[in-house]
This record gives structure tokens, sequence and C-alpha cells, in this order.
């Protein structure tokens, strides 16, 4: 498929075949019974430029079970600073879904930071130094099936109370997709929380399916998505329960449009075994580290 793309290319454009891709865009590409990809050279950067090379690193990116607030009466410190550290961080999120959730949640502080929050990001660059090797490994030969998992921490937000949805896609033992964003709505129930959650990790489930069908792996099953909320599953399936939802937004209904037509299928996981658990809140330390692992996030040397 390649090489048929590769040769109308050249001939149309002056181009140089300079053969597999090593680095671009300040990502590491290596070949190894597969790909491993990861940001460790943008990640000393990242910390020389914070200065932060020499900290002591931590085994967490997050204190468990920190809440973040706006803490108006908080010493307030260097937006331009603060703003630069999360900019940073966000890139860095493109090899790293271990560190999403809180880059997300410091995110929502750029405007009024204060010290609590600068020391919440730079638990982050403490977290960063004594894991730089950190990629993602997508091993060859590996069975392509697309799964997805959903998540949601009701009412997480010490300011407006609204949750956050979570969602990993993995594509044989790697995650090829997530995300760690507050809802746009508050919901009034863990159970609706969770519906919200997962009719966005549905649209992406859609979208992933359609870029899958581009590259010829297309999948006539209905991709498979766990969520941890036997309600909000019931919700998606009968309509008996819309009276008591019946204010959330129409458009989260899609998802029962998807499921009854065989798009997406959700399927009970229990909370243990929930990966997009990571995405929505702070982990202790043996929980976080074995969901990074179960994500594909690993050291090349692990895998050699």
């Amino acid at each position: 498929m390649f090489e048929k793309f590769k040769k109308p290319m050249m001939i149309e454009f002056e181009m140089t075949d300079l053969g597999l891709m090593h680095y671009i865009l300040d990502i590491e590409v290596l070949k190894s019974n597969g790909y491993f990809i990861s940001q460790k050279k943008y990640a000393q950067e990242l910390l020389n430029k914070f200065q932060m090379q020499d900290c002591n690193p931590v085994s967490t990116p997050c204190e468990y079970g920190l809440k973040l607030n706006k803490d108006s009466e908080g010493k307030k410190v260097d937006n331009i600073l603060f703003k630069q550290i999360v900019g940073s961080l966000m890139y860095l999120t493109a090899t790293r879904p271990d560190i999403m959730h809180y880059v997300s949640l410091i995110s929502r502080y750029m405007e009024s930071s204060t010290e609590r929050h600068l020391l919440a990001a730079k638990r982050i660059l403490r977290y960063i130094q004594g894991t730089k090797q950190l990629g993602l490994f997508f091993k060859k030969g590996e069975k392509s099936e697309l799964i997805g998992f959903t998540d949601s921490d009701f009412a997480g937000d010490q300011h407006d109370r609204r949750s956050t949805s979570g969602h990993v896609f993995m594509l044989g033992t790697c995650v090829v997709s997530w995300l760690s964003k507050k809802q746009p709505i508050a919901t009034l129930s863990t159970t609706e929380a969770e519906f919200v959650a997962a009719s966005n990790c549905a649209c992406q489930a859609i979208w992933l399916r359609k870029i899958l069908e581009e590259l010829h792996f297309k999948k006539d099953d209905a991709t498979i998505i766990y969520c941890d909320n036997t309600s909000a599953i019931k919700l998606s399936k009968n309509p008996v329960l819309h009276g008591r939802s019946k204010h959330i937004d129409v458009k989260y209904y899609f998802l029962r449009d998807l499921n009854n037509d065989g798009t997406i299928v959700l399927k009970y996981c229990r909370s243990e075994d929930q990966l997009a658990d990571i995405f929505i809140k702070p982990l202790k330390a043996p929980s976080f580290q074995n969901l990074r692992n179960l994500l594909g996030v690993c050291m090349l040397q692990q895998q050699s």
C-alpha cells in the first residue's frame, strides 16, 4: 500500500525516500519487533527549560485523592510560566497517556494559577524525571481488535461540580486513543455521568472505525466498549429509564441508536479492570502503575 502511494507522489513532486522514520516532531520512533514511540529527548528538554533537571523523582504524577480548586485566597504565581508548563506537558501527552488526566486537571486553572496549582504542575515534572524512558510499544503481529473503555468521576470538579469523562481505545496490546475532559453539562447522578461519558466514547469509536476502514482494517462486528456502571448500560438499551433522565441533552441518546444498530456494544467490567480509571482521578501508586502497564506504556528494554 505504501509503495503504491509513494510512486505517484514521487512522480508528481520532487521527493527523496529517506527510509524508515526515526524522529519526527520531537517523537522518536524505534523498530524492535514492532514500533516503540517515545519523547525521551523532549522530556529532558522540558525539564531543563523549567530548571527541574535535578529534581527528585516521584512514583505518580499526582498525590492520591488530590482535589484542586480555584484557590482564590492562594498566592498568585506567574501566569505566563504556568501556561508554558501546561502547554509543554500537553504536547508530551502525545506518547504519554499516563499523564493525560493530570495535565488536563491543571489546565483548568491557567487563568488564575496559584502556588498550589504550580506545585501540582511541578509534581508532574518530578514524575517525568523518573520516567523519561517510557513510551508506547506497538508489538508486531498482535491481534488488531479495537476495544474501548469508558468511565467518569461524578461531580469531581470542586468549583462547578461537573464530572470528568475518560475513555481509552486499545488496538492489540497498546493504546491508540485516549481522552480526559471535564463534561460540558452538570449531571445529577453517577449513572448520568457515566452515560454522557459513554456517549462521547461511542462517537470516538465511530471515528476510529472509519480511520481503520481507510487503512483496510474494516471491522464488521460491533466495537466493544467496557463500562463499570450497569445502570448506564441499561439506560443505553432500555427507553423505560428515559423518564428519569429526560433532562439530558438529546444528542447523548445517540449512544442508544449505535447500540441498537450493532455499531457498538456496551459491556460491563469490574471497576478494578477499568482502564479508563487512570483518566478520571488520582490513583494510589500500585493501581496507577498497574493501569499504566496495561495501557502499553513501557520502556523499550522491557520489550527486548
